[in-house]
């Protein structure tokens, strides 16, 4: 039994867990602030500072979870790489699904 096809595995669930987390506080955030301010997209709360009304502890709370679940992501990631070697197909599998999930939200899908 080797540990290379264990562990990417477990790298593969870790990533799916945390991307599901990050998708669930980024529908958080963007419900808060359209609470806030109706009509914000996705792409409006990336620049807050362009909407003082989002000038709110709860919503910066929010974002600030977000942020961290983020940076966790990247984090991980990049572990990934080095623990498998730079040749894990779950995190670029990740990344992709990353990608397209990131597309959706800026396209409305």
């Amino acid at each position: 039994m080797t540990g290379a096809p264990d562990t990417r595995q477990l790298f593969e669930r870790i990533l799916s867990l945390i991307e599901a987390m990050e998708e669930n506080q980024r529908q958080k955030v963007l419900s808060l602030a359209r609470r806030l301010l109706p009509g914000l997209t996705p792409e409006d709360i990336r620049n807050p500072h362009d909407f003082p009304d989002l000038d709110d502890p709860d919503w910066h709370f929010e974002d600030g979870q977000l942020t961290g679940i983020q940076s966790v992501r990247f984090a991980l990631r990049a572990l990934s790489g080095e623990v498998l070697s730079h040749g894990d197909q779950g995190a670029s599998r990740a990344d992709e699904h990353q990608e397209d999930a990131e597309e959706a939200e800026q396209t409305g899908g």
